[in-house]
């Protein structure tokens, strides 16, 4: 494959995002550059892991923060709501990642045994740009703030 990434648009507020992918006998390799397979300069990386099946993460929006979520290993779903809309997406391929713009409230959930959720952000973090309060978000969604 080559090192150019498929972007597959599902939607105005999140984007699936082909990452290139390197098979052969000895196992598959995914890499990634900010800026080229990833539409913005990577200022931050975490990931989550040993999550119970029946927890929930995120819970949250941002203002300004873009990421790329890759189930690097296992899978989950993720909630999407843009204050108008609602969608929920597997992620089960290492060599897909979902990227999402801002305001997105999303929660993850169903993670399988031995997931690892890989997130590649756009900013460092910034407690301000969280929006934890679910009717504050849908208000800022419709202009209602």
């Amino acid at each position: 494959m080559s090192g150019a990434p498929h972007h597959r648009p599902l939607h105005g507020f999140y984007e699936l995002l082909e990452l290139p992918r390197i098979p052969e006998g000895r196992g598959s390799l995914t890499f990634l550059e900010g800026g080229r397979h990833v539409p913005f300069e990577i200022a931050r990386v975490y990931y989550l892991y040993d999550v119970p099946a029946s927890a929930t993460r995120a819970g949250h929006a941002h203002h300004q923060l873009v990421q790329l979520i890759i189930a690097a290993s296992g899978s989950f779903k993720i909630n999407l709501d843009n204050g108008f809309e609602q969608r929920t997406l597997r992620l089960e391929r290492p060599y897909q990642g979902l990227l999402l713009r801002p305001m997105v409230w999303r929660t993850i959930d169903s993670f399988s045994g031995g997931a690892l959720c890989l997130v590649l952000a756009s900013i460092p973090y910034d407690e301000k740009d969280y929006i934890r309060d679910y009717e504050v978000f849908l208000r800022l969604c419709r202009g209602a703030a």
